[in-house]
């Protein structure tokens, strides 16, 4: 008489299931996003590889290049694709963060097949490293056949929509809505008016009661600041104009450009 089979365990049948409580085991690869505070409340401590990450933004919030670029700057040596960016990327300033200009391809699609069948057509190429997609209108079965296209060669995948799409379906695995920065926060950041807000609206695990307050400019920025800061005004026209004025102006305008 053969031995009865043994029932095989919950963990083994529903690898993705995790605790209510907890945060989930990354199912696969992931790579850190450069915040640490971010990282913290992601599984795996990064953003995931072959899977989606859905970022959602309000109108006049253009927060993507500075919560991407510490991954995309290192997540490999093949190229970046672009698909629909809302405007033409700043080439030098993505080039002093690490993101030099033949590592970036710029897909100037208006139409939503044509930035959907580019973006696909990116996470199936072999020299393509991340692939970050502007989508206005977009069915969650599209969705899901940009996330298959990821998962079968592990790609990085951004899709970028605003935030009206809360409230949409998604098949995306991490889903984050951006926004202006609290000045109530605490931390370094706390008075800085151009600091980002990180919602966590989706992710393998528990909700995330209160947003992620992101430092406003990079490390080494900041300190450029400070210390012009502490160096005294300059004139710029005739006029008495802070030199870290100066420097927030031009971080303005490259945010704007990028």
């Amino acid at each position: 008489m053969p031995a009865p089979s043994r029932s095989p365990s919950l963990a083994s049948v529903h690898a993705d299931v995790w605790h209510a409580n907890a945060l989930a085991h990354a199912p696969g690869r992931v790579l850190a996003t450069g915040h640490a505070a971010l990282d913290a409340q992601l599984p795996g401590g990064g953003w995931p590889l072959g899977a989606l990450t859905e970022i959602l933004q309000p109108p006049g919030v253009h927060g993507e290049w500075r919560l991407l670029m510490p991954a995309l700057a290192r997540c490999g040596t093949e190229t970046v694709v672009l698909v629909g960016a809302p405007q033409v990327p700043f080439v030098p300033a993505l080039a002093a963060q690490g993101l030099p200009p033949n590592r970036l391809l710029w897909v100037a699609a208006s139409a939503a097949p044509q930035r959907l069948w580019a973006a696909e057509q990116a996470l199936r190429c072999a020299g393509v490293d991340a692939v970050l997609a502007w989508l206005v209108q977009v069915r969650p079965d599209q969705l899901r056949r940009l996330q298959m296209a990821a998962a079968e060669y592990a790609k990085l995948l951004f899709v970028l929509r605003p935030q009206q799409a809360q409230d949409a379906s998604s098949p995306a695995v991490l889903r984050l809505l951006l926004g202006a920065g609290s000045p109530a926060s605490a931390g370094p950041d706390a008075a800085a008016p151009d600091a980002l807000a990180v919602h966590v609206l989706k992710r393998r695990g528990p909700p995330l009661a209160q947003p992620l307050q992101l430092a406003a400019r990079p490390a080494r920025l900041a300190r450029v600041l400070a210390a012009s800061t502490r160096a005294g005004p300059d004139r710029v026209d005739g006029a008495t104009v802070p030199l870290a004025a100066e420097y927030s102006h031009a971080l303005a305008r490259t945010a704007a450009h990028a």
